[in-house]
């Protein structure tokens, strides 16, 4: 995670701190492509905090980032997951330009509720997000996730999944919602979804023509990343 461990955005399924963060650290992209390769890392996610106080929101940081790994290991494969840039065309354009392999914005829970879970976001703007990317780079693999669990129902799961592969995504993670704290902030759990019912979220979302889709009780969206690549770049292949 980039752009410091504090987020201007006070989303209520997020145990990331929230507040005024601390100033951008200039060396963090040359430190973050140092740490891959002395991993030795073939796939990495890079992902970050809501930056809203920085004129260009953290796209610049990001882009950095992405160049500066791919001059230290060109040969490993980038996704960045990336928070809605308040859906401006210039900061998109600079991160895509960067040149990852897959970009990642999380779209989170249905139309309805969306508002009550990302207060400081908008689920039309995350999906013009993803529209832009499209249009920016159409051969650049396109993810999202969602959460269940925060009282939607099957028929808004299915709409969800829909305006997402409309929107121009690919790859799509589905998982439970887990309270980070009983604090007023977070919201509860309405529902523990049973087993079954992640097979057959991951099943409509095939049928609805995703590449790769992951489901499963505690997916999270950057749950073997790797794989969800390499699945949808053989079905784009084929």
């Amino acid at each position: 995670m980039i752009l410091g461990d504090i987020c201007t955005r006070a989303c209520r399924f997020c145990a990331v701190a929230a507040g005024r963060p601390l100033e951008l650290d200039p060396e963090e992209p040359w430190h973050i492509a140092q740490t891959i390769q002395q991993m030795n890392l073939r796939y990495v996610v890079i992902t970050s905090v809501a930056r809203d106080d920085l004129p260009d929101e953290g796209s610049g940081h990001f882009a950095r980032t992405v160049g500066e790994i791919r001059r230290l290991t060109p040969a490993v494969k980038i996704e960045i997951l990336i928070p809605d840039f308040s859906g401006r065309e210039e900061f998109l354009e600079r991160v895509v330009d960067a040149g990852p392999e897959v970009i990642s914005h999380n779209i989170e829970t249905v139309r309805r509720l969306s508002k009550a879970v990302r207060p400081q976001a908008d689920y039309e703007r995350s999906l013009q997000v993803f529209k832009i990317l499209r249009r920016l780079n159409p051969v650049l693999f396109i993810k999202s996730g969602f959460m269940v669990g925060l009282g939607e129902t099957q028929e808004e799961i299915v709409e969800l999944m829909q305006d997402l592969r409309e929107a121009g995504c690919q790859i799509l993670t589905i998982g439970q919602y887990l309270s980070p704290s009983p604090r007023k902030r977070h919201l509860p759990v309405e529902r523990f979804v049973p087993l079954k019912e992640f097979e057959l979220y991951r099943r409509q979302a095939r049928d609805v023509g995703f590449k790769h889709v992951m489901s499963g009780a505690l997916v999270r969206s950057s749950y073997l990343a790797e794989e969800g690549y390499t699945e949808a770049l053989s079905g784009a292949q084929s």
